[in-house]
C-alpha cells in the first residue's frame, strides 16, 4: 500500500473513532438534566443572557411566589391606623410595622396598660396576585408561619385556617409546600419529628427557569464549549416532551394532594411525575375544589378529552397573562362564535367573553380565613371547561 493511502485510512480511522467517541459521549451524557439545586443552578440572569426575550418571565406570579420581605413585596399597608387587623377577640390585635431593623407582625394580648406581646420578623413572602401570606425564622433555622395573611381589596386578615382571635404562630412549613412557592430548601433531617427544619444559606426563591427546564450549570458549560453544536443541551424543553409529561410539569403543583414519594425539590421535568407523588385527588372523583386542583379539572373537560390541548396551549408561562379577552381568543382556535347557543340573541358581542361564561370565577372551600368573625373566602378560576348556566351571559 502507498504512503498516500495508508494516511488516508489513518485519517479515516481517526475520523471513526472520533465519531464513535463523540456519538458514546452522546449517549453517555443524554438524561443528565437533573433537579436543580444550589450546587448545580446557572440561575436567571444566566438563563436570560442568552434568551433575553423571555425577560417578562420575572414578573410573573409564578416567579413572584416567594420572595425576601422588603417594602415592595409586601402588598399590606404600615401606614398608622391600616397596618391593625382586630379580632374577634377584643383582647387581642395584630399590628404590622415597618422599622429600620425589617418588618414585623405583632400580637398585643390584654388592654392597656396591661398587655403582652410577641413579634416575629416577617422575613419571606409567599404569593403575589389574589393574597400573600408571611413566614418567619424561628430558633436558628425552622421555618413558620406568622398569623396574619393579606387579601387583595380585603387587607389584613388571619392566615387561613388560623383560629380567630387566637395569637398562634406555631404552624411549621412542611416542605411539600415550600415546593411548590420555591425552587429550592435543603431540608435538615437531625430530627425526624420536626419537619420545618431548613439550611438557611442555598435558598432559592420563586419558582425559576429551572423549576421547569432542569439544572442548567451543565447546559451553560456546554452551551459555551467548543464543541456545543456536538453535544446534547443538557436541559429539557417543555414544549417538545410528551402531552403527560408536559401535564406532569404544572400538576406538580396544580392538580391537588398528593403523597411524597421522593423529597421535596427531586422532581426532574420530564420524567413521569407519579416516580415523586402518589396522587390523592388528581383522579375524577367528585368534587374537585377550584383551588390548587387546575389540571384534574381541565381533564374532566371535553374540550381536553377531544384534542391535543395542554395548558401551554392557553398559557404562556414566560409573561403575566391577565387579559380574558385574550384567553377568550384561545377558544375561537377551535371554535366558532356562530356556534354558541347565545349567538342569535347576542351575536358578535360575545367575542371574548368565552371564559366568564365557560371558566367562571368559583368560590373555594379549602382557603378560609377570617376577619372579626367573619368568613372569607378566595374565588379561583374554575379550569373544568363546561356550560354553567348561571354565568351565562344575561
Amino acid at each position: 500500500m502507498r504512503p498516500s493511502a495508508r494516511w488516508l485510512v489513518t485519517i479515516a480511522g481517526l475520523a471513526l473513532l472520533a465519531g464513535g467517541a463523540i456519538a458514546a459521549g452522546r449517549l453517555a451524557l443524554r438524561g443528565r438534566t437533573a433537579a436543580v439545586r444550589a450546587d448545580n443552578a446557572a440561575g436567571d440572569t444566566t438563563c436570560l443572557s442568552c434568551h433575553g426575550e423571555k425577560g417578562s418571565f420575572e414578573q410573573t406570579a409564578h416567579r413572584l411566589t416567594s420572595r425576601p420581605a422588603t417594602r415592595d413585596a409586601i402588598a399590606g399597608s404600615f401606614t398608622q391606623g391600616a397596618n391593625v387587623l382586630r379580632t374577634s377577640n377584643p383582647a387581642l390585635h395584630f399590628r404590622m410595622d415597618s422599622t429600620a431593623t425589617g418588618f414585623f407582625e405583632t400580637a398585643v394580648t390584654g388592654r392597656a396598660p396591661d398587655t403582652a406581646m410577641r413579634s416575629e420578623r416577617i422575613d419571606f413572602v409567599t404569593g403575589s396576585r389574589k393574597g400573600q401570606s408571611y413566614l418567619y425564622w424561628h430558633a436558628g433555622d425552622q421555618l413558620y408561619q406568622l398569623p396574619v395573611s393579606y387579601w387583595t381589596a380585603v387587607g389584613w386578615v388571619n392566615s387561613p385556617g388560623y383560629p380567630d382571635g387566637t395569637p398562634y404562630f406555631e404552624r411549621p412549613i412542611a416542605p411539600r409546600c415550600l415546593e411548590c412557592h420555591a425552587s429550592g430548601f435543603q431540608a435538615v433531617t437531625a430530627d425526624p419529628a420536626v419537619i420545618n427544619r431548613y439550611r438557611r444559606t442555598g435558598v432559592m426563591l420563586g419558582i425559576t427557569c429551572e423549576t421547569c427546564h432542569g439544572a442548567g450549570r451543565d447546559h451553560v458549560g456546554r452551551e459555551r464549549s467548543l464543541l456545543h453544536a456536538v453535544l446534547p443541551p443538557a436541559i429539557v424543553n417543555p414544549a417538545r416532551l410528551p402531552r403527560p409529561r408536559q401535564l406532569d410539569g404544572c400538576a406538580l403543583c396544580h392538580a391537588g394532594v398528593a403523597a411524597p414519594r421522593t423529597p421535596a425539590f427531586s422532581y426532574v421535568p420530564g420524567q413521569p411525575l407519579e416516580r415523586r407523588v402518589e396522587w390523592l385527588a388528581r383522579s375524577d372523583t367528585g368534587a374537585i375544589d377550584v383551588h390548587g386542583n387546575q389540571v384534574a379539572l381541565l381533564e374532566r373537560s371535553r374540550c381536553f378529552r377531544s384534542s391535543l390541548m395542554t395548558c401551554a396551549t392557553c398559557h404562556d408561562v414566560h409573561r403575566q397573562q391577565r387579559d380574558l379577552v385574550e384567553f377568550s381568543g384561545r377558544c375561537l382556535s377551535c371554535h366558532a362564535a356562530q356556534s354558541c347557543g347565545l349567538f342569535t340573541r347576542h351575536g358578535q358581542s360575545l367575542v371574548g367573553r368565552c371564559v366568564g361564561c365557560h371558566m367562571p370565577a368559583l368560590t373555594s372551600k379549602t382557603i378560609l380565613s377570617t376577619s372579626r368573625g367573619h368568613d372569607i373566602r378566595v374565588q379561583v378560576r374554575t379550569h373544568w371547561i363546561k356550560v354553567y348556566p348561571q354565568f351565562q351571559v344575561p
